[in-house]
């Protein structure tokens, strides 16, 4: 008996967000540093030919790609990257190339060496070219290598890094495609490049050995060891893991001496060696203090071309627009051509004044709040500050102030610090006083140097310490900022 089937049509509300290309765009030129801006806007030079170097002219309303409107004064500049409606139009002359006073500080800057510890990604991006892979192969790979730790490691879970390249690049695909993608990246040199774990960074590090050399007995009871031993292998548990593993002492321990000679950090040690070369950072920010307390601040934009449409295109369309009513099909075409090219360098115009805006008034807000330090230079001066501080002062989101200071660097009166040094939570003591937790971190790291090293300090007993200098933190928090300053604990530092 022959079985019918229905069909049912159901309605659901479901709410979505996403991201306009324009908005994209401008989170895109959000998160470069100085050098990488200059770079992209070479490159959108020589991609769109409506877009050319020079002061802005004044153009009629018909080219603008949207409404506008004109600032109605300086904290107008305050705008967040979505905030599309609030973009200035290209009525106005770029204020995004803000001149510095003279040249003489120009040249100062040029010629500050600064040596860059996180720049094998590049050495990465040059491997990621050799490979044989599909373009959107290439973009996972690409945006795994944008997402290691200075270590080389890959701290963030793939599901995460799924939702990133939907929102941030657009970018669809599924947790095995990533997965596929990870495993090219971990076959990179160093070996361990793109391990999720320290276990992982070793066990990559074995296996690679293994198959240069597959009939090394030795390499097999060092993989049983990472994979199998871990636990003990980190608490130093020897006894318990030579009667686990059931081998011989004296094999377990040229073993474990192989093994400590394996590279925990495959990214800082192949940092170090670019590091050599004194790769320049250019500081995003120059930031000069006076003898009358006044700080000045200006985009360090030396190499950053002013942009602006092209006369001829401008002109090619007014052309085509008086001879509307007689044009053929290949002129209307070439006048749809024309508006997309014209369109596209608007948006981009639009997009580099809405990034230095941004970074304007999210860098005033920091000052604002670190005033002290700006002043003097004393590391003890900063205040307690999280993003969502400088986000409130800002009125901006805190997904933008965290793209602003990453990878940014400020130039100041005692020396270039990234942006990220201004920043870090806060803890209040016995009396009341809100302290940075960098320096109690400080304090940490001195009466650990300052221990008998024949019998090293317990966590609870650095917390009594602590407790008497009149910060009563906890155990636990005590362990916490111990592993930042990535100190072992006490049985380990005999």
């Amino acid at each position: 008996m022959a079985q019918g089937s229905r069909q049912i049509q159901t309605q659901a509300q479901q709410q979505i967000q996403t991201l306009s290309p324009q908005q994209i765009l401008v989170v895109k030129l959000l998160e470069l540093p100085a050098v990488e801006l200059e770079d992209r806007i070479h490159a959108e030079l020589l991609e769109n030919p409506a877009l050319e170097e020079g002061k802005e002219e004044s153009v009629t309303d018909e080219y603008a790609d949207g409404d506008s409107s004109e600032p109605e004064g300086e904290h107008e500049e305050a705008t967040d990257y979505d905030s599309l409606g609030d973009y200035l139009t290209e009525d106005d002359i770029p204020d995004y190339k803000l001149q510095e006073n003279n040249r003489s500080r120009d040249e100062r800057v040029e010629e500050i060496p600064f040596s860059d510890a996180t720049s094998f990604y590049e050495i990465l991006k040059e491997q990621l070219r050799e490979r044989n892979l599909t373009d959107h192969q290439r973009e996972l790979v690409e945006y795994l290598i944008g997402s290691l730790d200075d270590d080389g490691l890959l701290r963030k879970s793939l599901d995460s890094i799924c939702d990133e390249l939907a929102i941030y690049a657009g970018v669809e695909c599924t947790e095995e495609e990533l997965e596929e993608a990870l495993s090219c990246l971990q076959d990179f040199d160093p070996a361990g490049i793109g391990a999720r774990s320290l276990q992982e960074c070793l066990l990559i590090q074995i296996r690679r050995k293994k198959e240069e050399n597959s009939q090394d007995a030795q390499l097999d009871l060092e993989e049983r060891i990472i994979s199998d031993c871990y636990e003990e292998f980190t608490r130093k548990h020897w006894e318990k893991m030579v009667k686990r593993l059931d081998v011989t002492e004296e094999d377990f321990n040229e073993a474990i001496a192989e093994i400590t000679k394996l590279n925990p950090r495959p990214g800082a040690s192949l940092g170090e060696a670019i590091g050599r070369n004194f790769q320049q950072i250019v500081p995003d920010f120059i930031i000069d203090t006076y003898d009358d307390g006044t700080i000045n601040i200006s985009l360090n934009n030396r190499n950053v071309p002013e942009l602006r449409m092209s006369r001829d295109f401008m002109d090619m369309i007014e052309e085509h627009t008086k001879n509307r009513a007689n044009q053929t099909k290949e002129s209307k075409e070439a006048m749809m051509f024309l508006k997309q090219k014209m369109d596209a360098a608007q948006g981009f115009i639009d997009a580099v004044k809405q990034r230095q805006n941004t970074l304007l008034t999210t860098m005033r807000a920091i000052i604002d709040l670190q005033r002290p330090f700006f002043l003097e230079g004393d590391e003890s001066l900063l205040k307690p500050m999280i993003l969502k501080d400088v986000a409130t002062q800002t009125g901006l989101d805190i997904s933008t102030i965290s793209r602003v200071s990453n990878s940014k660097y400020a130039q100041t009166n005692f020396g270039i610090y990234p942006l990220k040094y201004f920043f870090s939570d806060g803890y209040t003591t016995e009396d009341g006083e809100e302290m940075s937790v960098r320096e109690i971190r400080r304090i940490l790291k001195e009466c650990i140097d300052a221990e008998d090293k024949k019998k090293p300090l317990t966590d609870d007993e650095l917390a009594d310490i602590l407790k008497e200098k009149g910060y009563p933190i906890a155990r636990r928090t005590v362990a916490k900022y111990r592993q930042q300053l990535n100190i072992p604990v006490a049985r380990l530092r005999k």
